[in-house]
């Protein structure tokens, strides 16, 4: 992405013009490096490669990191993104962790590239708008890091600051500009409230306050799973919880209490990634359980609001009804025609593909008309209006510009809907209920929703895993039993979801539709792997326990020689694929490897020494 800090230089100068990056030096005084992005990959489940007991950093740890190396664990870049009247859209700013010519595919300098997605078309009067992008980058499969923060490696997210101010000197007749903080972490929550608190002063203060923002970030922890962070912002220190996969939603244990030793904390952030899930759902939550569907088979959606923020946070909200499943299918929040993806998903030649999109150009009206399932949303409602009951709508209704908020879907829910909860936020709203209380209700609901379709099937996929006594330090671990649908749904009978929520209909046909969809084959791939690295780790445990020297003294030296390579590349595995062995039996195991060595002729002792693993 270019240098640290630099505008683009024009064709001819040499960049010595203001804003130039040569004279900005990061912490440390080295030179800005390129470098690839460091993180883990997200699996298919979500962050289950994740430690959440991961060591702090060691004295060793924190020499080897190279300049900008803290800074990339958090953001990919930061883009300064002007409107021109002129020149059009263009990367004035941009504040990477590595320097050259590397960059995310669709991400450039000049005109085009990321500010296309940010031109100023759906705000019409001075103001300011928040945004969050999804978009597709360069797919790179990286060893992950234990201890590290899931990144997902195939997208980007972007998170926006827009202004417009009236300016009579520019022939536009509105400064127009957007701070953009780009990045493979999810947490929407946390880097709009960064936004929130930096964007306005960067307004007025420029490239020299964007420098200081930067360092900052340099010098902020790893984002670690499961640990309580202290960050600080230019004078301000927020606190905060990275999440586990392990976590359920709205239960993050922030501490809510602050202590005197927390005097000096301007902010606690109860969460990083929700959005205010009740607020988003306001305009429909007539239909909350239908849209929980939905979601949870992968259908196409499409959501028409009147802004970006609004299309944004009700996509965000729809993605996180599920947790804690993760939703496996594509997502945009803030979808626009200059998408690279615009003609795969506005093409009629093919069925719709596995995907919500959040728009906002009355155009997508007309050219995703043909889609099965769109949410047409009005302006959301302050706190205290009643929200009008708005009924499902034909498709074929969708035909004007001016279409009425709504649920345009021919999609028949396979439960009975539960009007308890309808009634309970109704209630809530004509009692002034604040929107945060609400959003607690609604979230525990999807919740015990999900949780009741889920439990079945965790319990049914854990019966596939082999009984511990299968397993021989002499043979290879064993493998998983098959998924078999029908031996599943005879199960539901007697351990179905009818044990933990009292919602009637087909949950049959539900199962049966889900277990098509992208989200079970991302639920149960992340499952095969778990349960896969759970017997490689027995198996190890199984080896660690058998007196490997004893039996080397009655085998050949070629079967010797051959144990202590599998040996080997067993320690290796355990380390790349992050195995869920005690350190003790990783030690252990090493003993044995050392011993059997020693107990070898010198000539062999000196190659399997010189010999690592593969």
């Amino acid at each position: 992405l270019g240098a640290r800090l630099a505008p683009p230089t024009p064709s001819g100068s040499g960049g010595s013009g203001r804003g130039d990056a040569s004279h900005l030096t990061p912490r440390g005084g080295a030179g800005v490096m390129s470098r690839p992005e460091r993180g883990p990959e997200l699996g298919p489940g979500g962050a289950e490669v994740a430690a959440e007991d991961a060591e702090p950093e060691s004295p060793d740890q924190c020499l080897s990191l190279l300049p900008w190396d803290r800074f990339s664990a958090w953001l990919h870049c930061v883009c300064v993104v002007g409107f021109d009247l002129e020149l059009g859209q263009a990367v004035e700013v941009r504040a990477a962790a590595g320097g050259g010519h590397r960059s995310p595919c669709g991400l450039r300098r000049g005109p085009g590239g990321i500010g296309r997605f940010l031109w100023p078309r759906y705000c019409t009067e001075a103001g300011e708008a928040r945004p969050c992008l999804r978009k597709r980058g360069c797919a790179e499969r990286r060893s992950g890091e234990r201890g590290s923060a899931p990144k997902d490696s195939a997208y980007y997210y972007g998170y926006v600051y827009f202004r417009q101010v009236r300016d009579k000197s520019l022939k536009r007749g509105y400064f127009q500009k957007s701070l953009v903080l780009i990045s493979k972490l999810p947490y929407v929550h946390l880097f709009r409230t960064m936004l929130k608190q930096i964007a306005p002063e960067y307004f007025e203060k420029s490239e020299a306050f964007l420098e200081a923002v930067c360092s900052d970030i340099d010098r902020w922890p790893p984002p670690v799973p499961g640990k309580v962070l202290q960050l600080p912002l230019m004078g301000l220190i927020m606190k905060l919880r990275i999440p586990t996969y392990r976590d359920k939603p709205g239960t993050t244990p922030i501490v809510q209490n602050m202590h005197q030793a927390d005097a000096q904390i301007s902010m606690a952030l109860p969460t990083v990634h929700e959005v205010d899930l009740f607020r988003c759902f306001c305009p429909v939550f007539f239909h909350i359980q239908m849209l929980w569907e939905l979601v949870l088979l992968g259908e196409p959606l499409v959501v028409m609001a009147p802004s970006p923020a609004e299309s944004s946070e009700t996509v965000l909200a729809l993605v996180s009804c599920i947790s804690p499943l993760k939703y496996c299918s594509d997502f945009r929040p803030y979808f626009t025609i200059h998408d690279s993806e615009f003609k795969e998903y506005t093409t009629r030649t093919q069925a719709p593909p596995s995907v919500i999109l959040g728009v906002t150009n009355p155009f997508f009206a007309k050219t995703l008309q043909h889609w099965p399932h769109i949410i047409r949303i009005g302006d959301i409602k302050l706190p205290g209006e009643v929200p009008k009951q708005v009924k499902v709508k034909k498709l074929k209704n969708l035909k004007t510009l001016d279409s009425k908020p709504g649920v345009y879907t021919s999609y028949k829910p396979y439960l009975n809907k539960d009007e308890e909860i309808v009634k309970q936020l109704q209630k809530g709203v004509q009692q002034k209920r604040p929107t945060e209380a609400q959003s607690v209700i609604l979230r525990r609901y999807f919740l015990e929703l999900t949780e009741s379709f889920i439990i079945p099937l965790e319990r049914y996929v854990a019966s596939l895993m082999p009984l511990q006594k299968c397993i021989s330090p002499w043979k290879s671990p064993p493998q998983l039993r098959q998924f078999s649908q029908d031996d599943f749904m005879k199960t539901l009978e007697k351990a179905g979801p009818q044990l933990t929520s009292g919602l009637k209909g087909d949950w049959i046909g539900l199962y049966r539709h889900f277990l098509k969809s992208p989200n079970f084959d991302g639920w149960f791939r992340s499952r095969q792997k778990e349960m896969t690295q759970k017997l490689e780790a027995l198996h190890l445990e199984a080896l660690c326990n058998e007196n490997l020297v004893f039996w080397s003294q009655k085998h050949t030296e070629v079967e010797t020689v051959d144990l202590v390579l599998k040996l080997k590349n067993k320690l290796l595995q355990a380390d790349r694929e992050h195995l869920p062995v005690k350190t003790d039996t990783l030690k252990k195991l090493q003993t044995h490897i050392n011993d059997i060595i020693l107990a070898l002729p010198d000539d062999l002792q000196d190659i399997l020494l010189k010999t690592g693993t593969t």
